[in-house]
């Protein structure tokens, strides 16, 4: 054997723990099937209906073959099966949160952060959040804007199968007026150059800007309907974008196969980007018994972030100087209302699906946002069912995740206690897999 030879024999080796590999053999070994079997004691299949007792998933590399009664230690065509012991657990679907920033995380060096980070970096700081987010149990995440070259190749390095983390349904950079929520508020002039390509003003530049989002990836769009909390400028919570512009984004956005977000704080901006056709509004603060019928009427999701109005409000009263004065005042001012908020929406009959705005709050601790669902006044069954089922809908990926069945992908989680009966219990899940991949057991 030559030195190069010995030398590549040495590198599979090492990759492999196997010893030389031909290329034969890694042929034969891509075409095994791998197969699962948990054993679920009680198992949510649906959130909508009641538990079962006592069944068997059967899983086939990445996705759910089967789910039959009983425990079973095989089935016909399963071979060399790995069985996960989860009888004294509570199985369901993975989890969905509809509203995060995966690639960075609120912090006082947010300013500095935005004129040193580089893409790279925040690809690297997004895959440390991602694993914390997965392993508390949520399995698919929408992005709804952040650092687009990041966000695009950290969720494709995650389908990819190099690294672990949630399946990310990204929207790319956030569409924004001139000086609006998306744009970069309160620097020099010359610090940020040109804006970036989400920056728009007028009906044709706002279909540009959405077109250019579709063009280099995006899964989905988001743009700010209002003002926002977190932008650094005294502009409140109003509406940003005129009606025209709105209803030119949603639909460039649906003609080319997007769903749309809106960003959305006060009453007249949610009104009038229900009117445009959005699919969901992010926070929806402000709302009233008016915006309540036009999101019946719409048919539209609400996501309401509770977390991150708790979050900002929290900071704000007790770390003195960690937000600039404007920023500040109306974390003081919103942050409040939104359990109130998401309490009338619920009683209203307004569809929910759950998210938090991860980014605001810190990765991983998404679960809080269950809770503050309970606390305004949901049952933890319509809970489950606004983290799954309609979350899976929101990203339009009800066919792939959302309920456990046949064909779908194999993204389970399970907890020590019953979620039906105390919701806390999803905080800290005792086994999370995505895609047929565990990344806790």
């Amino acid at each position: 054997m030559t030195y190069k030879q010995k030398l590549i024999s040495g590198l599979l080796g090492a990759t492999f723990g196997l010893g030389l590999f031909t290329p034969a053999t890694l042929a034969e070994e891509a075409k095994k099937d791998n197969w699962t079997l948990i054993h679920a004691g009680t198992l949510l299949a649906d959130a909508r209906k009641k538990p079962t007792t006592e069944q068997t998933i059967l899983i086939k590399n990445d996705k759910i073959v089967d789910i039959k009664a009983g425990y079973l230690a095989t089935a016909e065509g399963v071979t060399d099966p790995k069985i996960i012991d989860l009888k004294n657990q509570f199985v369901m679907a993975g989890m969905i949160d509809s509203h995060t920033h995966i690639t960075g995380e609120l912090s006082p060096r947010g300013r500095l952060d935005a004129v040193t980070m580089t893409e790279s970096d925040y690809v690297l700081e997004g895959a440390v959040y991602a694993r914390r987010v997965l392993n508390a149990g949520f399995t698919t995440i929408r992005n709804v804007g952040g650092p687009r070259e990041a966000v695009f190749a950290l969720r494709d390095g995650i389908q990819k199968g190099l690294t672990l983390g949630p399946r990310i349904v990204a929207g790319g950079l956030t569409i924004s007026p001139t000086g609006g929520h998306g744009d970069h508020n309160g620097y020099r002039p010359d610090v940020f150059g040109d804006p970036d390509s989400g920056i728009c003003d007028g009906a044709d530049a706002c279909r540009h800007a959405v077109r250019d989002q579709i063009k280099y990836g995006a899964d989905m769009i988001k743009y700010v309907a209002t003002g926002g909390v977190l932008s650094k400028i005294a502009t409140g919570t109003g509406q940003q974008f005129t009606d025209v512009e709105q209803a030119a984004i949603v639909e460039s956005a649906h003609a080319m196969g997007r769903k749309v977000a809106a960003h959305a704080h006060g009453k007249g901006g949610i009104e009038a980007a229900l009117r445009a056709g959005v699919d969901s509004i992010e926070h929806g603060t402000y709302l009233d018994k008016d915006t309540i019928k036009l999101f019946k009427k719409t048919g539209a999701y609400l996501v309401p972030t509770v977390l991150a109005g708790v979050t900002v409000a929290e900071i704000a009263e007790n770390k003195p100087g960690f937000f600039i004065p404007a920023v500040a005042d109306k974390a003081k001012r919103v942050g409040p209302r939104m359990l109130d908020m998401l309490k009338r929406a619920y009683e209203g009959g307004v569809k929910i699906a759950f998210g938090t705005d991860s980014g605001v709050s810190k990765h991983g601790i998404n679960g809080r946002e269950l809770e503050l669902m309970v606390e305004a006044g949901m049952p933890e069954q319509a809970v489950l069912v606004a983290a799954t089922v309609n979350a899976a809908a929101l990203a339009d990926r009800a066919d792939q995740i959302g309920t456990l069945e046949k064909g779908k992908s194999a993204d389970i989680i399970a907890a020590a206690g019953n979620p039906l009966e105390n919701i806390s219990t999803l905080r800290t899940p005792s086994f999370v897999m995505v895609q047929g991949r565990i990344a806790v057991e």
